[in-house]
């Protein structure tokens, strides 16, 4: 197994696969209703059982190179991720999305992790364009946004259900030409 340091504070990106299923729900466990409050996946990791299926579903979405998951751990516990929800190779596009627990929050992990793998997906894949779909409710994944140098596309009104309401979801995204353009100014 790889891991990826994100800096000198004890913090790393590793595969987030099926055997860390337990590890995974401890994690959602401890920050369900924070993560909750934006994304489903606090909803979809409920026990074990759903957990192994969660984590098994990207397994096969990274064998058939259609999506990819990560976490982050800092000082070996997972307190975070990142991902590719879904990823066309073939036409050069991906979405990528990150999320944290409360203790984690604060400290340039989801913006570092993200910035590792949109590097890799441009640089090592060949995508085009990555997009990251965000509540407009979220304003922190929305500064993970603009710290990467994503340009705001526009709003889908109402597009997203979420615990009994429809959200708006903002769209915004990096083009390989304006990240590499960005690597070299920063």
């Amino acid at each position: 197994m790889f891991s990826i340091s994100l800096g000198d504070d004890g913090a790393e990106l590793r595969p987030l696969e099926p055997w860390r299923a337990e590890e995974l729900l401890a994690h959602m466990d401890r920050g369900r209703e924070f993560i909750g409050h934006h994304i489903g996946l606090a909803d979809a990791v409920t026990d074990l059982e759903s957990s192994r299926s969660f984590l098994q579903g990207y397994a096969e979405k990274a064998a058939a190179d259609t999506g990819r998951i990560y976490g982050t751990w800092v000082d070996g516990k997972l307190v975070g991720g990142v991902l590719f929800r879904t990823m066309d190779v073939e036409h050069g596009n991906a979405e990528a999305g990150c999320w944290l627990e409360p203790s984690a929050v604060g400290r340039g992990l989801a913006t570092r992790a993200a910035r590792v793998i949109i590097d890799w997906a441009i640089e090592e894949r060949g995508t085009h364009r990555v997009e990251w779909l965000v509540s407009a409710a979220n304003q922190a994944s929305i500064a993970v946004a603009q710290r990467l140098g994503m340009t705001k596309d526009g709003v889908l009104r109402e597009c997203y259900p979420r615990r009994g309401e429809r959200h708006d979801v903002e769209v915004w995204s990096v083009l390989a030409p304006e990240w590499r353009a960005g690597k070299q100014t920063s």
